[in-house]
């Protein structure tokens, strides 16, 4: 989201043909600043965040809410006649548009789901509520679906491929080949494209910026798509990132923190919010949504310093099982068994524990849990051992059906992490010894 607001703001001052179609520009020169394209970028996150997981009706009414709600709070953002008349209506209905606001303001919708399936559905709801034309559900949901493919790290070729064959687009011109002749348009299927081709051949996230603005055009919502799309290929670097807030006021930056901690793992500060067992299932949680170097760093620090729920199976040695045997033969010999019940068995050795291994085709995987609740149903079957994350590595290493890693809570959130990890997660320096810890 961060990359698209950002393409906004410097995509702005060239907006209407007003830039000589080069990609030699100041990035944060006169007249950048955030236009319609952010503000309603913002209010779809806003909604999303509110109503994902809701139904259809739910999400729609939450769409149109915060759009209107942020539309009023910035009403001189440099909105389109038609959606302007909109925010204004007390029962705002989809006027049919096939513009390409329905593109530039879904880039939240790439990063907040687990599947394709459900990107593509939430991207066509975002749309449907105005742009319900569908040239304009189609750009949101190849824009949405770009960014999903890149945080999943799809190659260039893998992402133009998608979206050739699942919505048609034609990717095969050039930059060079589109730039003489491109101009001010408003659409999707005359906007979304180009966008995409831009970050095609973008060869870094400013890159990708530059190139984008020297298409031309409407090139504020060009270079916003092609900014969210950059963003979750290669990330957007500090530099920008901090000069880019400068420019956003404190409600936006609300929206942006909250959004931002539902798919990064915050900073880890303390020894207690590494040792909390919310905030440690949370980091689970992203990490399955967002499965990023930044987020994996952070969790295995989070292991590093915490204890976790292994499911085990009692197994008492050879002696007490001969003795227990013995118990049940003389009662069964008496033909009273009810005299068994009440009694109690006192172990001689020590019960060994025996973790349970899951399996997955044809891998095996270490089960670990951040509490027993994560466990379910599942857990009912086992005795739940604590035991220090370092501990459980050990046993993973040492189990004789050679398991990939772990699988850390996997009938809820699953997150696998191999075994080829474990030495870099126990050399990690604990949290303990951090300044301030």
């Amino acid at each position: 989201m961060l990359g698209a607001i950002l393409g906004d703001m410097v995509g702005a001052p060239f907006e209407f043909d007003r830039g000589n179609k080069t990609k030699d520009f100041e990035m944060f020169g006169k007249g950048v600043g955030f236009t319609d394209d952010s503000v309603m970028t913002i209010a779809v996150a806003e909604a999303i965040l509110d109503s994902k997981g809701k139904s259809d009706d739910e999400v729609k009414k939450a769409l149109v809410s915060s759009m209107q709600k942020w539309g009023h709070e910035y009403p001189n953002a440099g909105y389109g006649g038609m959606f302007y008349q909109w925010l204004r209506d007390k029962n705002p209905k989809p006027y049919g548009s096939f513009g390409n606001g329905s593109a530039m303001r879904v880039s939240s919708v790439g990063w907040l789901f687990l599947t394709m399936e459900e990107t593509r559905k939430y991207a066509r709801l975002s749309a449907e509520v105005t742009h319900n034309h569908p040239e304009g559900i189609k750009g949101a949901e190849a824009t949405a679906a770009c960014i999903f493919l890149a945080r999943h790290k799809a190659s260039k070729e893998q992402i133009k491929d998608y979206v050739i064959r699942e919505f048609g687009y034609d990717l095969s011109r050039t930059c060079d080949e589109i730039r003489p002749t491109y101009h001010h348009v408003e659409t999707c299927q005359e906007t979304v494209p180009e966008a995409i081709t831009a970050f095609l051949e973008g060869e870094d996230f400013e890159d990708v910026i530059r190139t984008a603005v020297s298409l031309g055009g409407d090139c504020d919502t060009l270079t916003c798509i092609a900014g969210g799309i950059a963003e979750a290929f290669y990330g957007v670097p500090d530099v920008m990132v901090d000069k880019e807030l400068t420019y956003l006021p404190q409600d936006m930056m609300d929206v942006i923190s909250r959004f931002m901690a539902e798919i990064y793992i915050p900073v880890l500060k303390s020894v207690e919010q590494v040792e909390d067992k919310e905030f440690f299932k949370k980091a689970v949680e992203i990490c399955q949504l967002n499965r990023n170097t930044l987020n994996m760093l952070r969790l295995f620090q989070i292991l590093r310093d915490n204890t976790v729920v292994v499911p085990c199976t009692a197994v008492p040695s050879e002696q007490d099982q001969m003795r227990m045997e013995e118990m049940i033969n003389k009662a069964m010999e008496s033909g009273d068994l009810e005299s068994m019940v009440g009694q109690e068995f006192t172990s001689l050795d020590d019960i060994r524990m025996i973790p349970d291994i899951l399996q997955n085709g044809e891998d095996y995987y270490f089960p670990i849990f951040t509490s027993v609740e994560e466990m379910g149903d599942y857990g009912n079957q086992f005795s739940k051992v604590e035991m220090s994350a370092l501990e459980a590595m050990n046993l993973a290493r040492n189990n004789e059906k050679n398991v990939f890693g772990f699988v850390i809570n996997a009938f809820t959130t699953p997150v696998e992490i191999s075994k080829d990890a474990f030495d870099y997660i126990e050399q990690i320096e604990s949290i303990h010894k951090l300044p301030g810890a």
